[in-house]
């Protein structure tokens, strides 16, 4: 079954953090989820700052600068991943870096039949 683990940090720590020493346990996370098989894709995300928000408004779409909802901790990544069973997607996100210093969401990939 396919999970996608969603990283969320605090964006205004982020500063306080080692960010060589976090990149280099990413490395090591990611090629211990490849080599066992259960890695199937991922990404860093670039700050909220960065973000455009889109709504439809009469009909039309209408963008917005910035996320879609102001939180202390922002999406700042994601590993899309296969798992046998909640338990081991949850055992992974445990050994996500981010974790020390933020949460990672664990979903459920739907399946249509």
């Amino acid at each position: 079954m396919q999970y996608l683990l969603l990283i969320y940090e605090n964006e205004a720590n982020r500063k306080n953090i080692d960010r060589s020493k976090m990149m280099e346990e990413y490395g090591k996370f990611t090629k211990s989820i490849v080599a066992s098989g259960n890695f199937k894709g991922g990404d860093a995300l670039q700050p909220t700052s960065t973000a455009t928000t889109v709504r439809v408004k009469d009909g039309k779409p209408v963008t917005t600068h910035g996320p879609f909802a102001e939180t202390r901790e922002a999406l700042i990544g994601y590993y899309l991943i296969d798992a046998k069973d909640l338990d081991q997607a949850v055992e992974i996100a445990g050994r996500v870096p981010s974790v020390q210093v933020g949460a990672i969401e664990v979903r459920p990939i739907m399946v249509y039949n």
